[in-house]
């Protein structure tokens, strides 16, 4: 049995590929968007892409499954599991439906099927066994019901989707799937999730890429309570201290459930100049300046949103940006196709060029201010746009939290006729939701260096 683990850092999301070396066959489950790593991990280990599935209607991320079936031909397996609103409502034609306990060969490799509602109702698992080792099952590949050391969470679509009160349905599903589906495997079965470190769809994740049914059993901190039936107490430590969902998880969900759009055959990103840019911009395009946040700061071009390129450039995008717009990269020319893609992931696909060098570009100066100036701006909403959970922990006396991965569906909320000072924790989050507000119109002032910078001038100016 061939066994691949493909892992993006910044959506700390994990996808597999499970081939037969014998018959060629393979698997992929949780494919992103940009199909090419699996078309050339197939190629190099001579293995054709028969079968493609996934473990749920992921929100996170735009799914690649239905590209990757496209592309090969592949069958698509897909959960029909978990009632009305919960079944995906496209089919292409290669669409097989899946049930709790429905098993299909990839060549030699058995697979399962085990219903795992409890993070979503429509939740699948998927047991792995090597025929020819043996008739048990030697791994499962969780996707968003166990991580290690985690769960999956059950209040994402209360969170995200337009849910009401589902998060508790959600963590007594949670708890049965444990107890009957999870906690009845020989403890030796290896668990492959679908999230790492990093991942909002938990709350502590750990950084480790796999773990084994019996340690989780043993060491997890849900473990003794599910097999003592605390259910309640179960409840209640799963459901506290979650992190703030992003408002695109909603986007996703429905995308993902009626179909990610095709990208077929992708021509390349044309690059722009100046007067291009402007001519776009003015029709509504946006600028995404994907360099690092003091060169954006040092002379910000007009209607530009600063995401940097780096470990968090598809997160950050799916907070501060909508899909309805044409996008515009500032990035350089080795890094453009580079980025367009990431930007896939998110579904935001309507990138029309790119643009190696501010220069030409109108532009302004966007510094931030020392914490020692913030008094000078008593009259201004001091904007938190932390996690409520890094809120909790500490803030700035009269703070607003709001989390940059709300901001955009919440800009009717903030005063348009009043100075917003903007701050996270350390300065690059604020940075990035500063330029979003700045773009649209509002008057933004950043505080260099976060709450952490706050938090120090106050013990320095307090007597010894």
């Amino acid at each position: 049995m061939f066994f691949k683990r493909f892992y993006d850092t910044d959506l700390a999301q994990a996808s597999y590929m499970i081939g037969c070396q014998k018959t060629g066959e393979c698997l992929v489950v949780d494919p992103i968007r940009d199909i090419q790593q699996y078309l050339d991990e197939a190629k190099s280990q001579k293995l054709r892409v028969t079968h493609v599935t996934e473990t749920h209607i992921h929100a996170d991320y735009l799914s690649g499954s239905r590209e990757l079936a496209k592309a090969t031909g592949a069958k698509l397996l897909l959960s029909d599991e978990g009632g009305e609103g919960w079944r995906y409502t496209y089919d292409d034609g290669n669409q097989v439906k899946l049930h709790d306990g429905d098993t299909f060969m990839v060549g030699n490799v058995r697979i399962q099927a085990v219903h795992t509602p409890g993070h979503t109702p429509e939740h699948m698992s998927f047991l792995v066994t090597d025929t020819p080792r043996g008739d048990s099952p030697s791994m499962m590949l969780t996707g968003d019901f166990v991580f290690v050391g985690d769960l999956g969470r059950p209040d994402l679509l209360d969170e995200a989707a337009g849910g009401k009160d589902t998060r508790f349905t959600g963590a007594k599903q949670m708890f049965a799937s444990l107890r009957d589906k999870f906690l009845t495997l020989p403890d030796y079965v290896q668990v492959w999730p679908g999230h790492g470190s990093g991942s909002a769809c938990g709350k502590a994740l750990g950084a480790v890429p796999t773990t084994t049914v019996g340690y989780e059993r043993a060491l997890s901190w849900w473990g003794k309570l599910v097999e003592k039936g605390d259910e309640d107490s179960f409840t209640r430590e799963l459901l506290s201290g979650q992190p703030d969902a992003p408002l695109y998880y909603g986007r996703m969900k429905t995308e993902n459930r009626d179909g990610p759009a095709l990208l077929g055959e992708v021509t390349p990103l044309p690059e722009l100049n100046a007067e291009d840019v402007k001519t776009k911009l003015a029709a509504g395009a946006r600028l995404i300046d994907t360099r690092k946040k003091e060169e954006h700061q040092a002379g910000a071009p007009t209607g530009s949103v600063n995401i940097p390129d780096g470990n968090t450039f598809e997160t950050w995008a799916g907070w501060l940006l909508k899909p309805e717009r044409d996008f515009i990269l500032l990035a350089p020319a080795h890094r453009a196709e580079t980025l367009r893609r990431k930007l896939w992931m998110v579904g935001l696909d309507n990138v029309v060029g790119f643009i190696p060098s501010a220069e030409g570009l109108e532009a302004a100066t966007a510094q931030p201010i020392p914490a020692s100036d913030l008094p000078q701006h008593a009259d201004a909403l001091i904007l938190d746009v932390r996690a409520k959970t890094e809120y909790e922990e500490g803030h700035i006396p009269g703070a607003r939290q709001l989390h940059a991965g709300r901001l955009p569906w919440r800009l009717s909320d903030l005063p348009r006729d009043q100075e917003i000072v903007v701050h996270c924790q350390g300065g690059a989050r604020s940075a990035a939701a500063a330029s979003l507000l700045r773009t649209e119109g509002f008057q933004v002032t950043e505080l260099a260096g976060g709450y952490d910078a706050w938090a120090k001038a106050q013990k320095e100016t307090q007597p010894a």
